[in-house]
């Protein structure tokens, strides 16, 4: 692969358009990804976390015949709330905070080639990733607290996202799994991104500008980037899980990323660091395809119509 990627920024990096209005831009093509993802990822994502925090060794379809059979179709959808306004706000700051980096790095190389290298691409996914871990830990915590209620509404601890995040901020726990979330997020983005602009790259030595890629082949990269995120980091997710999912007071596994590592290797095995792991495959194709695809029509929409107000 080449050390330089040819013009792969978003649609209207290199216009005439003010940094806020692009910043605005960025904000609402984001959180329009993050509701595509959550949308389509839920029922993937209870179905991981239930594998991964299970003390048993129940396939997909085990968790998913008994999530049915003792829950119900809509139990797919538990801690939704949070997650759809949480992540929507996650993916706006990742995709946010990525682009704002691409533009920083152009205006460091003094705008001499539309191109940024490929460690700037991975440094921006890595600065977007950090950034994003502030907002991912609390989220995905009161998600997996949620998810694994089995019981009623009515007799379960937590009563819904609201709730739940009350209880956790009482206790002092609400950013449990912090470190464990930045090590995945970190990496993992710098990996996603770099990964993505690759693949937009080999599009535009062909002749392809970015805004011409048509919407299926940017759901297939985004799907590409969304399998290389999950092979490099999954074991840190697994270690966030059983963190985010275990008792707050007095906690089984240890206080922090290397004892509930330690504890997961010596009871479970080195096979609990990946399990789940194939659900989570199959939920990052079209949850990464749908995000990245939502995103890149949502900015080419509003720049066509940025475009008619100027017109």
């Amino acid at each position: 692969m080449s050390d330089e990627l040819t013009t792969p920024q978003v649609v209207d990096d290199l216009s005439d358009t003010p940094e806020f209005s692009k910043a605005i831009k960025d904000i609402i093509s984001g959180t329009s990804g993050g509701i595509a993802q959550v949308l389509v990822g839920q029922p993937f994502d209870i179905t991981k976390v239930r594998m991964q925090t299970s003390s048993g060794s129940p396939t997909a379809i085990e968790v998913i015949k008994n999530l049915v059979k003792n829950e119900g179709l809509l139990a797919f959808y538990k801690g939704t709330l949070a997650p759809l306004i949480g992540v929507g706000a996650c993916v706006s700051c990742q995709f946010g905070v990525n682009e704002a980096m691409k533009r920083y790095f152009l205006s460091v190389n003094g705008y001499k080639d539309q191109h940024l290298s490929l460690l700037q691409y991975y440094t921006c996914g890595f600065v977007s990733g950090s950034a994003n871990a502030f907002l991912a830990t609390p989220i995905e915590h009161v998600r997996i607290r949620l998810q694994l209620q089995t019981k009623a509404l009515a007799k379960a601890e937590y009563q819904g996202s609201l709730d739940c995040m009350k209880k956790l901020l009482k206790q002092k726990a609400l950013m449990r799994g912090f470190t464990a979330t930045l090590m995945r997020t970190s990496h993992g983005f710098g990996v996603y991104f770099l990964t993505y602009e690759a693949l937009i790259m080999n599009q535009n030595k062909n002749g392809v500008l970015r805004k011409d890629i048509p919407p299926w082949k940017v759901c297939v990269f985004g799907a590409f980037s969304g399998a290389f995120f999950w092979a490099m980091t999954y074991p840190f997710d697994v270690v966030k899980s059983i963190m985010q999912a275990d008792r707050l007071v007095s906690p089984v596994h240890g206080k922090n990323v290397f004892q509930v590592a330690k504890s997961i290797h010596a009871t479970r095995g080195w096979g609990a660091f990946v399990k789940g792991f194939v659900p989570t495959m199959l939920r990052s194709l079209p949850v990464n395809g749908a995000t990245f695809a939502t995103f890149e029509v949502t900015m080419r929409l509003l720049e066509s119509l940025d475009k008619v107000a100027y017109t």
